[in-house]
């Protein structure tokens, strides 16, 4: 796998631990073997679920019926870097020119 995809959400209420920890396993079932789920972290304000991918994008799209469904998508920002690399380009909310960055 090339990539690392994050999906990012904030800390705040209804986003909480657990919830972030049952996407996560949702997630596992429904990308199968196209991708890695590679973890979660929270802190700074932030969730995280990272997930190794060849294609972001296609990826991206896959998951977004299930952020969707989950009422997720609109607090989400999807972005991914080269796993070499250090800089995202983020693919969700699209056009978005806000930095992004895991602390």
């Amino acid at each position: 796998m090339k990539y690392q995809l994050v999906l990012q959400f904030p800390t705040k209420w209804p986003w909480t631990f657990n919830s972030l920890v049952r996407l996560e396993d949702q997630l596992i079932k429904l990308l199968g073997d196209s991708a890695l789920i590679d973890g979660h972290d929270c802190g700074s304000g932030e969730m995280n679920i990272f997930i190794h991918t060849d294609d972001p994008f296609l990826t991206f799209q896959a998951i977004t019926p299930h952020l969707t469904k989950k009422r997720w998508l609109p607090s989400v920002t999807a972005a991914y870097r080269l796993l070499s690399g250090d800089d995202y380009t983020v693919v969700w909310p699209k056009n978005s020119d806000k930095p992004f960055h895991v602390t």
